[in-house]
């Protein structure tokens, strides 16, 4: 077709998305929208009414939407030259053109001419709650602002998609713009066979060496990186590793500094222009925490409670590297982090994390997954061969209830590309709805990662957090793909920010039990389950250092926060010092300070807002997460019973009804705020 951009079909025909029809595609969307707005505001006051009112708008921005997420897609999945020209031609007339539906003074007027009509005060459900939405999102996108203000919000929104943009390119770049190439393999002694054969095969891919005379590739990419930091002998080989790691984002011609003071700046002007004190508030005012302070205080309320346990976990292994080494207890290094912490773990708990990997093959892990699904959730997933994809190692899914009902598909893209962004999520390309008289439409999404690809003859073979990060973005898809909103724009994964880790979170909880390991982790060449003795070592380590992991955690989110509520006070100074100010207290302290994480930070930076001030919201969720599972724990670990009860009040609801009313309509009562902490062994 002319357009395969604006093709509607649930299918997606992604051999004919190519770049040169973007530029013309979305041209004609926006020009399509735009007449749908227009229309919109010339209805006579007399015949305003829910459809053609708030429907009609849900219904003047689909197409776009839905044709702009599949470039958005494409540019994190399979970008090159020509796609992302394309892709920063349009960005700002996309972004311009969103910005200017909520600016647009006729189109308020019919918004607010019918909210004041008797159809509109007798409205109930979530017919009533799209109609608060709306005029909420309207307001707090500068609906009542006067004519230059709107204009001046318009010029921040344009430039903070470009700047994001831009953040996010750099990132990449610099990520493959290095490689380290061994040619010894007494170099790498203590890398596991796994992280050899896929350096080795990484090398072959590029070639480098051959079968016979070996050479090994290493990477920034997180299959490649981690596994290097992790268990090289060679201190001086971890350095290197580690030096190229932290200039991501941060090397010449790839440097984020001043497009982050560039963001921070133009976000604070975003809130203030809003009539907010920073941009946190802007972030938090419909979340759970409903201000920039009360997330901050959660944050550091929680610092407070984990810090003992931190600085024990820290003196532990700094005190166990001496009993290892002449060298002194103080002099831990960054690159020395990951590396000690495995040869204590391995001390310790006689557990070393590879010996899983033989049990968690992909494709038996993600069999495993669906079983759960249908055992827990009543949904019953199956692939689907024979469908277009961007790429030849993406899989699809349908998943249907038990009654047959499609209730929505799903692409599934796991391994790491150098065309592909870093990291795992979950994204939609169709959000359906479920009709008062029974009928719905499916959702279609997606689920990515860059998980350990397969080596030679060996399928992929997947670490214990891989198979965590797997269960995790699955939690996401099914909270979109069981949405049964009658409300497009409520339906599915759209609900607040701090709400929404809870259906993903919550899923890894079956990584750590006998009775769900059981349904999928078999030795990829015995069909065995893991061995009792290695399952005990597996959990009696599972909270080894948990303070750290969960300061680490903390010190993001307090890093997110002191950025977006105190950018005044900190404008103007360099960006180093400041963040180790800001975080004394959460943050280890080494020989060789390291640079932070921020020129790299895509949950920040890589969107207009993102996880901006929200970064918090894995913690808070976490504590819903920790608190709803013990429900499972009490009634039974597959239990059907509390599964159904999950699905239907929290899964199903999308926003609907408040993330408060729907945690207590299956927990019978507000969060424990202890439960993290108990799970996690502190306190």
């Amino acid at each position: 077709m002319s357009h395969p951009f604006l093709n509607t079909a649930f299918h997606i025909k992604w051999s004919t998305l190519t770049p040169e029809h973007v530029e013309s595609d979305i041209a004609l969307a926006l020009e399509k929208a735009q007449c749908s707005v227009t229309a919109l505001t010339q209805l006579s006051t007399e015949k305003l009414t829910f459809d053609n009112v708030l429907i009609g708008l849900e219904r003047a921005t689909q197409e776009l939407s839905e044709a702009w997420g599949k470039v958005g897609h494409l540019d994190s999945v399979c970008n090159n030259t020509d796609l992302r020209k394309a892709y920063n031609a349009m960005l700002p007339k996309v972004s311009a053109f969103f910005t200017q539906i909520s600016l647009n003074p006729e189109l308020w007027k019919v918004i607010k001419l019918y909210s004041e009509t008797n159809d509109a005060k007798s409205l109930q459900g979530t017919r009533k709650r799209l109609l608060e939405e709306t005029l909420e999102d309207f307001r707090q996108s500068g609906a009542d602002l006067p004519e230059e203000k709107k204009k001046r919000l318009a010029e921040v929104n344009a430039s903070l998609a470009q700047l994001t943009q831009k953040f996010s390119e750099n990132v990449l770049d610099s990520t493959n713009a290095w490689e380290l190439v061994v040619d010894d393999l007494s170099q790498l002694e203590g890398l596991p066979e796994s992280a050899l054969a896929a350096a080795q095969q990484s090398a072959l891919k590029k070639g480098y060496g051959t079968k016979d005379s070996p050479r090994w590739r290493f990477t920034l990419h997180a299959p490649s990186l981690l596994p290097a930091l992790t268990y090289l002998e060679s201190a001086e080989l971890r350095e290197k590793i580690w030096r190229a790691s932290v200039q991501i984002g941060a090397k010449e011609g790839f440097d984020n500094t001043s497009l982050i003071w560039e963001i921070l700046a133009l976000r604070h002007e975003k809130a203030q222009l809003l009539g907010y004190a920073h941009f946190a508030d802007y972030t938090t005012k419909r979340r759970m925490a409903k201000t920039g302070a009360t997330a901050l205080k959660f944050t550091e309320d929680l610092h407070k409670k984990v810090q003992a346990a931190f600085h024990k976990d820290v003196e532990q292994l700094c005190a166990f590297r001496q009993t290892q080494s002449w060298e002194q207890a103080d002099s831990l290094e960054p690159w020395d982090i990951a590396y000690w912490c495995e040869v204590q773990r391995k001390a310790h708990y006689n557990f070393d994390e590879e010996a899983l990997r033989p049990y968690f093959p992909i494709n038996r892990v993600i069999d495993g997954l669906f079983t759960l699904a249908t055992q827990v959730f009543g949904v019953v997933i199956v692939e689907k061969t024979g469908v277009d994809t961007w790429h030849p190692e993406v899989k699809y899914y349908e998943m249907h209830d038990k009654g047959g009902r499609h209730m929505g598909s799903f692409y599934a893209d796991w391994h790491p590309r150098e065309t592909k962004r870093g990291g795992a999520w979950m994204n939609h390309f169709k959000t359906g709805i479920c009709s008062k008289d029974g009928t719905s439409e499916p959702h279609l999404g997606l689920i990515c990662g860059n998980l350990t690809p397969a080596i030679g003859d060996k399928p992929a073979l997947l670490t214990h957090r891989e198979v965590e990060t797997i269960f995790h973005e699955f939690g996401h898809l099914i909270h979109h793909l069981s949405g049964s909103v009658d409300v497009r724009t409520l339906n599915g994964i759209h609900v607040v920010w701090d709400f929404v880790e809870l259906p993903s979170q919550i899923m890894e909880n079956w990584c750590w039990e006998r009775e769900s390991l059981d349904l999928f982790a078999r030795h990829y060449k015995t069909g065995e389950p893991i061995p009792q003795e290695l399952f005990d070592k597996m959990v009696a380590a599972k909270n080894y250092q948990s303070a750290m992991v969960v300061m680490r955690q903390l010190s993001l989110g307090k890093l997110d926060l002191e950025l977006h509520i105190n950018y005044p006070q900190w404008k103007g100074r360099e960006l180093e010092p400041l963040l180790q100010e800001l975080l004394a207290g959460y943050t280890i302290p080494y020989r060789t300070r390291p640079p932070s994480i921020v020129r790299r930070f895509t949950h920040l930076f890589a969107d207009s807002t993102g996880y901006a001030a929200g970064y918090y919201s894995y913690k808070w969720a976490e504590v819903l997460d920790a608190d709803a599972f013990t429900r499972f724990k009490k009634e039974g670990i597959l239990n059907a019973k509390v599964g159904s009860e999950f699905r239907t009040t929290i899964l199903s609801k999308g926003n609907s009804e408040s993330a408060d009313k729907l945690f207590r309509d299956f927990m019978g009562r507000d969060p424990d705020p202890q439960a993290l902490l108990k799970r996690c062994g502190i306190g």
